[in-house]
């Protein structure tokens, strides 16, 4: 309260100290369920349930949305054609971009002032 009657009055600003709303641990906690999806859909796959792997893979993402490996193996799945015979780098920036930007909607209409919800699953 002090800081904002601070910078109300025109004084030198109140030096906040720096909080993070999310416990220590919490970033590598998704990294290890991401993982862990992971590894369970390689599992589905050595089964050829393709469907049931891609939804581990695409819950995978939500908790780590800048795996590149995960990404890779989601468009592996659903596009063979753009790796065999050889890759198509051009068309995995595209895609790249595109499912960035629609995170970003999604992630904008989810969350609202009060912040974005925790998934539950």
């Amino acid at each position: 309260m002090r800081a904002v009657e601070h910078l109300l009055e025109g004084k030198e600003p109140i030096q906040l100290e720096e909080t993070n709303p999310l416990p220590p641990n919490a970033r590598s906690l998704e990294k290890q369920l991401a993982e862990t999806k992971y590894k369970l859909s390689l599992e589905y796959l050595k089964q050829n349930k393709k469907e049931e792997a891609l939804r581990e893979l695409d819950e995978a993402l939500a908790f780590d949305p800048d795996n590149f490996v995960i990404r890779k193996q989601r468009w592996y799945i659903r596009y063979p054609e753009k790796f065999i015979p050889t890759i198509d780098f051009d068309w995995q920036q595209q895609i790249l971009a595109q499912e960035k930007e629609e995170e970003a909607a999604r992630r904008e209409a989810e969350c609202g002032p009060e912040g974005c919800a925790i998934p539950r699953t």
